[in-house]
């Protein structure tokens, strides 16, 4: 690691500065986060916004069991998945129109894959990232079984010159945007326009990038993207995900999953499928309403957010961890895995070291919950609405003494559990 100049006196007190000039600190009002933690995982799962409570007591005690199945149409029940939808779309840059919320983040990147192949059906490859979240490798490999396809897996740092080079024969790229090992961001708007260079579509798996950074869908002319509801967005473990379809693209929608909830006229009971005019087409079955009530009483944290401000926050964090880690890590084995150039990270910093795994134990035990992917990487998330400087400052500072002391050897650090 490189050794700078900053000790940590200095660090210390440029996070007592930046906390006081953040124009953003009154936003972690908006969270119950507990007394002693330092909460360092929201790329995994979402702290608890303050909204929520309520919302889901309502929703299981009034709306469910007072007005029971009334409630589709007195508390617009039906229309959740689209009135969610676009709020979810203002937070990625996406026209209201074009965004459906429902399902896990598999059946919609199920769906979405498959109709983007339908799209191009003289084209035989699907491209995705070796280094891609394990589900998006094997929805990609079950859609190429399906259709008849061939997956090929590209880094994303050479997809710009696959696509130039053999793009005739590419009808979709399937990646994210933020590295779930590392937080190294993509160029959205240079890929995208590769893929269209050459007749192909681009699709984007925005699950660490959703709530986190501007993504800018319609400004990129994105085609498709999904995305989880509980890593940024906080919308509570297991809540539902969403798929952006581009306005140009849902006349021609035609995915694999296909519900009652997306048909022309669903109450017609039918025994074909018609489907809905625009984004509604995306809807599947019926959704989990409790869940989808949860992640709407969660967005409203983002409420009055200039998403280009909590940009600047994230960059600000991350960049803080990225100088502590310079200054009070070296000489203990640990390497910085996620790139240091700001335009190239999302809203984490990643570390290396031998022992991740019982580091991340000692850790989490002191209060400060990140943590770990196989085989030796240390994950740190910042969800701006809620994280300080001075938590940066802290969590290093407890990093440094776990492993300068050895503390993390204790054999009980070692025990693994199911979740890592």
């Amino acid at each position: 690691m490189t050794v700078t100049e900053t000790g940590p006196a200095a660090l210390a007190a440029r996070a007592e500065a930046l906390d006081a000039a953040d124009g953003l600190a009154a936003l972690r009002d908006r969270f119950l986060l507990p007394k002693g933690v330092v909460y360092l995982d929201g790329n995994s799962l979402g702290a608890l916004p303050a909204a929520v409570p309520a919302a889901v007591e309502d929703a299981v005690r009034r709306q469910w069991g007072t007005d029971l199945i009334r409630s589709w149409n007195d508390n617009d029940w039906w229309g959740a998945p689209l009135r969610i939808g676009d709020t979810i779309g203002r937070l990625i840059g996406a026209a209201p129109g074009q965004v459906a919320c429902g399902d896990s983040t598999s059946v919609q990147l199920f769906n979405a894959l498959t109709a983007a192949a339908r799209l191009r059906p003289d084209r035989q490859v699907l491209l995705t990232d070796p280094d891609h979240f394990p589900t998006d490798q094997y929805i990609a490999d079950s859609v190429a079984r399906m259709l008849g396809l061939t997956v090929r897996r590209v880094p994303v740092g050479e997809l710009a010159d696959v696509l130039a080079a053999e793009g005739h024969r590419v009808a979709v790229a399937a990646y994210g945007p933020v590295d779930y090992r590392t937080g190294e961001l993509a160029d959205m708007a240079a890929l995208t326009a590769a893929a269209h260079e050459v007749g192909a579509l681009f699709l984007w798996d925005l699950c660490h990038a959703a709530g986190a950074l501007p993504v800018g869908l319609d400004a990129i002319g994105a085609d498709l993207a999904v995305g989880c509801g509980y890593k940024y967005l906080s919308g509570g473990p297991g809540a539902p995900a969403f798929i952006y379809v581009a306005e140009r693209h849902q006349d021609a929608f035609d995915h694999a999953v296909t519900g009652w909830h997306g048909h022309a006229e669903p109450f017609a009971m039918q025994s074909t499928y018609a489907p809905a005019p625009g984004i509604a087409r995306a809807r599947i079955g019926t959704p989990p309403l409790l869940s989808m009530l949860a992640l709407e009483a969660a967005l409203t944290a983002f409420d009055g957010v200039d998403m280009a401000a909590l940009r600047a926050k994230s960059l600000s964090l991350t960049g803080l961890f990225l100088d502590c880690a310079d200054a009070m890590l070296d000489g203990l084995g640990f390497t910085v895995a996620t790139p240091r150039e700001p335009e190239r990270r999302g809203s984490q910093v990643s570390l290396r070291h031998e022992h991740a795994y019982p580091i991340v134990q000692a850790h989490i035990e002191r209060g400060f919950i990140g943590d770990m992917r196989a085989p030796d990487i240390l994950r740190f998330g910042f969800n701006a609405l809620y994280v300080t400087h001075r938590d940066v400052f802290a969590a290093v500072e407890a990093l440094r003494e776990i492993t300068a002391t050895g503390e993390y050897t204790d054999e009980r650090f070692a025990v693994r559990s199911a979740v890592t």
